[in-house]
């Protein structure tokens, strides 16, 4: 699916108009590139995050001389496929969302001995 192809599925699918459509991608792909060229990730809930890594540098060699030659460290983007994606990917369903633990009933805590009564005081 190219660009195009997906502007025309976003919009019927969200009725929206192309161009609406266009102008959110194209800003939604401009805000990723630049929150992670800052070095921030951008995670999106169960579709995946998106983020910057350090490439290490490397020796590598010339494919048609076989020369060794050194390649330099640098940062490339990386993209982690989220639960939901994968589940997708896989045809299998996305797991269901747990609800919250209950917490256990507390321990009961030893009855404390009740307080001394103090004897009330005589009036006058």
């Amino acid at each position: 699916m190219n660009k195009s192809e997906l502007i025309d599925a976003v919009a019927e699918r969200a009725e929206l108009s192309k161009a609406a459509v266009n102008k959110a991608i194209d800003a939604l792909t401009e805000v990723i590139t630049t929150v992670i060229s800052k070095g921030n990730p951008v995670a999106l809930i169960g579709f995946g995050t998106f983020k910057s890594v350090m490439r290490s540098a490397r020796t590598g060699k010339n494919p048609k001389t076989g020369a060794p030659l050194k390649i330099a460290a640098k940062a490339v983007p990386k993209f982690s496929a989220g639960a939901g994606l994968k589940a997708a990917v896989a045809g299998k369903k996305p797991a269901a969302k747990k609800a919250p633990a209950k917490k256990a009933p507390a321990a009961k805590k030893p009855a404390a001995k009740p307080a001394a009564k103090k004897p009330a005081a005589k009036k006058k």
